[in-house]
């Protein structure tokens, strides 16, 4: 625990809010450990018990983890601190943040005129141009449409679906590596991560059914542009997958296939497989602008119940004018057309970085998507490196849980010439760790 922050409290409410206090003044930062529940229930002239279940509630809300023999620490993401990304340095090629190149995206044009509507929009909350178009978009692909919904985004969604559907302390498969954002929001839910193996062809099945053989009550995964490996299912490893899951009919698998226009391979998706419990949602910030947070979601009656009833008790509905935004974009084909350009661009550019590494001896990945993962054995060493060539990358750590180490390579905006550079200084830079870490 820092030595300057002291926990206070005599009833389990005070002493979990001065812990919580703590952490989002930065008192205690993530990692710092908390006394044994003992020591502190002596500090504080308590019963083990008050503490104990003040400890409790803290792990619930993702503030705290136990780890064993390691003891009780702040969470590396507290629920109550939020991780901005760091700013890059100055004079640094940004090649971390996972986000498109701006080139491919459409210039956004809101309505000019809104008339003002009396009440609210609850009884109606979707524009009809907008759920057909939504409904084209997921049949075009086989998945079903019987049943959507709009949400504020993917992590809204998987957010009030997860939720609505499971309680603290309760189990969700997730991707490992996956995505970072989602590895914050499930442990600050209250729920426990269950790591999954994944492999060029995403989730790897054996894994899959041991997770939820486990106990898990969920699964959350990509069917392409998988972040940060750029994985995607094959047919045959969708059809695998959606055997496994059969077994546990009971589980909610959602897909969260936020490249489906950008991700450069074809839809093979379990949201096609014919589950009991399902949702797919589709976002428009790789292809359409990173300020429109919209989704639409595809699921079963059941879980669009759920979605809709807890949605309709809190943001009530997604603003109209963002959806009238959205639908002009969707269905204006110059923007259709400058998508599928940006969607061959990025294609490019993937094989381009994994090219160049190759023709140094680096494996890299990345089939579909935005990103090029590179497994290395120092993450630290690569990245500093990198960045004393100009170059600024993300470590992999806050895409990992038990996976191995590796780097993310953002290629969106990386044009093939300047791949060849940066793979030569990635080549530098390895060799320089390996003879000074050892490798």
């Amino acid at each position: 625990m820092a030595a300057q922050y002291v926990i206070e409290g005599a009833t389990a409410k005070g002493i979990a809010a001065s812990v919580e206090r703590g952490v989002a003044d930065g008192g205690l930062a993530p990692g710092d450990a908390l006394p044994p529940v003992r020591r502190l229930a002596d500090d504080l002239g308590v019963s083990p018990g008050t503490v104990a279940t003040a400890y409790k509630d803290l792990r619930q809300r993702g503030l705290i983890v136990t780890r064993g023999r390691g003891g009780t620490v702040v969470a590396d993401v507290p629920s109550v601190a939020s991780r901005r990304p760091p700013r890059v340095p100055a004079g640094l090629v940004d090649l971390a943040g996972g986000h498109p190149d701006p080139a491919f995206l459409p210039v956004l044009r809101p309505p000019s005129a809104v008339v003002p509507a009396y009440g609210s929009h609850r009884a109606a909350p979707r524009l009809p141009a907008l759920e057909a178009l939504t409904r084209e978009w997921f049949e075009r692909d086989g998945v079903p449409a019987e049943h959507v919904t709009f949400a504020h985004g993917a992590l809204d969604c998987i957010a009030r679906l997860l939720s609505t559907e499971l309680r603290p302390g309760d189990a969700v498969a997730v991707e490992d590596p996956g995505f970072h954002h989602l590895l914050d929001l499930v442990p600050a839910l209250g729920l426990r991560m269950v790591p999954v193996a994944v492999d060029g062809e995403g989730l790897v099945p054996e894994s899959l059914r041991t997770a939820l053989r486990g106990g898990v009550r969920a699964v959350v995964c990509s069917p392409r542009g998988q972040c940060p490996t750029g994985a995607f299912f094959t047919r045959s490893r969708r059809d695998e997958l959606a055997s496994v899951l059969r077994e546990f009919p009971e589980a909610l698998v959602v897909e969260d296939d936020h490249n489906a226009e950008v991700g450069g391979s074809a839809a093979y998706t379990l949201g096609a497989a014919g589950l009991d419990r399902w949702a797919q949602v589709r976002t428009v910030s790789k292809h359409l602008g990173i300020d429109l947070r919209w989704a639409g979601v595809a699921c079963d009656a059941v879980t669009q119940a759920r979605h809709d009833g807890r949605m309709l008790m809190t943001s009530g509905w997604v603003s109209h004018v963002l959806q009238e935004t959205v639908t002009s974009l969707l269905a204006d084909r110059a923007v259709r057309e400058l998508v599928a350009t940006g969607e061959a661009a990025y294609a490019e550019r993937r094989a381009a970085l994994i090219g160049a590494l190759g023709a140094h001896g680096i494996r890299a990945v990345g089939a579909s998507g935005l990103n090029v993962w590179v497994p290395v054995r120092d993450e630290s060493a690569v990245v500093n490196g990198l960045r004393t060539q100009g170059w600024w990358v993300a470590a992999g750590a806050r895409f990992r849980i038990a996976a191995p180490p590796a780097v993310r390579i953002t290629t969106a905006a990386l044009a093939p010439a300047d791949a060849v550079r940066l793979a030569a200084d990635f080549a530098g830079v390895l060799g320089d760790s390996q003879a000074t870490y050892g490798g």
